[in-house]
């Protein structure tokens, strides 16, 4: 089966499922904008994936297909983050930059959404890690579905 648009999302209309079988198909998180794809789903077979230029980015609930008792939805598996929490906005300005010129896409949460203080969310990388180790930042290392999927920078010099 080809999927060429997305009409429904279970968040948005929680009644859609009444009464039927939910299978979660899992997405990675660089995979949420392509646009043409092929997924296995769990309870059996292949769906493709052809959606038009400029389609939403997929997000979890975006139901794939619905057919008498089962539903088919996005499920975004969790990515392996680095969730930097530096302890202030010098040493925020700081991360920031040094990341920066390595142009890796990076996600920022206010206090208390989740850690105690502001952080900077970016993908698990091991030479990230040791930057931060050798400058004694704070962070932990914790899988979790990011609120907007990573992108690569598409920057050349």
């Amino acid at each position: 089966m080809i999927i060429t648009t997305i009409d429904t999302n279970i968040t948005d209309t929680p009644d859609f499922v009444a009464g039927r079988d939910v299978v979660e198909v899992t997405f990675e998180d660089l995979d949420l904008d392509k646009r043409i794809q092929r997924v296995t789903v769990p309870d059996g077979g292949e769906l493709g994936l052809r959606l038009r230029p400029g389609h939403p980015v997929l997000r979890a609930g975006d139901v794939l297909t619905a057919d008498g008792d089962t539903v088919r939805v996005v499920r975004i598996a969790p990515t392996d983050v680095l969730v930097i929490t530096p302890v202030d906005a010098h040493q925020m300005g700081f991360v920031a930059h040094s990341l920066g010129n390595r142009h890796l896409p990076a996600q920022f949460a206010a206090p208390g959404e989740l850690a105690e203080r502001a952080a900077m969310i970016v993908q698990y990388d091991h030479t990230v890690q040791a930057f931060l180790d050798d400058h004694g930042i704070d962070y932990q290392r914790t899988d979790l579905v990011p609120p907007v999927p990573f992108r690569h920078s598409e920057h050349t010099h």
